[in-house]
């Protein structure tokens, strides 16, 4: 499936599905989050999403998942639910990877899936918190180029 993808930087007509991705995914995967937390998050990442650094996964058209960071931050990685297990995340991350020297993410504990997708993929968890607007356990994690 990977090779019909392409990724590409976000265009300004892109953030409209992104946006919709962030919500749907967040709400799927995060269900130990009441969905209101989202809810009331939405506008704030929709005016967010134009000063991030964006790429975008697309395939037949669509933007199936995405990618964003700030700076060495990634602020997240979503790839729509019937699109997952497919390697289209470690592709975004791989693109990530060509650019960046070393990346850093919080994660939240309860998240296993993406906890072990990013052990998997050579990051560290270097600290442990409570994330304080949602009071979830949530882990630092970070990645360095080898040189």
């Amino acid at each position: 499936m990977c090779s019909k993808i392409i990724i590409r930087k976000a265009e300004p007509n892109d953030f409209n599905e992104i946006i919709e991705i962030w919500k749907s995914e967040n709400i799927r995967v995060h269900n130990f989050i009441p969905i209101e937390y989202w809810e009331e998050n939405y506008i704030v990442v929709k005016n967010a999403l134009p000063q991030a650094e964006i790429y975008v996964s697309v395939y037949n058209g669509k933007i199936i998942a995405f990618i964003g960071l700030t700076d060495n931050y990634i602020e997240g990685i979503f790839v729509k639910g019937k699109y997952q297990h497919k390697e289209i995340g470690r592709e975004l991350l791989n693109k990530i990877k060509e650019i960046k020297d070393s990346l850093m993410l919080k994660v939240y504990k309860k998240n296993g899936n993406a906890v072990a997708f990013y052990l998997k993929n050579n990051f560290v968890i270097i600290d442990t918190a409570i994330d304080a607007s949602t009071k979830e356990t949530e882990y630092s994690m970070q990645w360095r180029k080898k040189f």
